[in-house]
């Protein structure tokens, strides 16, 4: 799968709700209802990151659930791109890009959302066929002033930022042109998930999914 088509790919994914969850779990017996809350509120779109020994589990349980669309996050190196795609990843996230990384995901046919924050790297990812990326971290590389910025010289590119994102600030990022989708913690925090609190976090995926129009 070429550059172009994953970034169709992934582009359409943003486009499906304003927030993508961004998911720590520890435990992949929860996973399932987790993603069942999240859809259900209206985040069909969902990012657990490969940052506990749980995650491949908890991407295999829910990519199960009706109506999901669950990706990889953090993925650092090509034997990541694999092993997220047989638990059932249907897409891949990164905190920037590398060549090794790229043609992984060419071979395993994983679309990938790439992370750029400076205009050399968006510009050497947009090279390879990337139009769709990840700002991170959007906090401290500029926020919402530095992607309004961005979309001046490189308006063809959007952007998904995550990294400091929160519910007091994503209307700032998400009434910028180039911005197609935010991506964040605060629907489904650690605690939370930790305390089964799905009511808590079906009523903040409801919330987040009505922040674009």
């Amino acid at each position: 799968m070429i550059p172009q088509t994953q970034s169709e790919r992934t582009r359409a994914l943003c486009a499906m709700a304003p927030v993508i969850p961004v998911l720590v779990i520890d435990d992949a017996s929860r996973a399932e209802a987790l993603a069942q809350a999240l859809i259900v509120g209206g985040l069909p779109v969902l990012e657990v990151t490969l940052r506990t020994e749980a995650a491949l589990d908890a991407i295999r349980q829910m990519s199960r659930v009706t109506g999901g669309h669950v990706g990889a996050g953090t993925v650092l190196t090509r034997d990541q791109v694999y092993r997220a795609k047989d638990a059932g990843a249907s897409f891949a996230v990164a905190p920037g890009a590398t060549e090794t990384l790229i043609r992984a995901c060419e071979d395993a046919s994983l679309p990938l959302l790439p992370g750029a924050v400076t205009a050399s790297e968006v510009m050497l990812a947009h090279e390879y066929g990337f139009d769709m990326l990840k700002f991170f971290p959007a906090g401290t590389s500029g926020g919402a002033p530095a992607l309004k910025a961005l979309a001046g010289p490189l308006p063809h590119i959007g952007f998904c930022p995550t990294g400091g994102i929160t519910a007091a600030n994503a209307t700032d990022y998400l009434a910028l042109k180039n911005v197609v989708c935010v991506g964040s913690s605060w629907v489904a925090p650690a605690d939370s998930i930790a305390a089964g609190d799905w009511s808590g976090i079906e009523a903040r995926a409801r919330s987040a999914a009505h922040l674009r129009g």
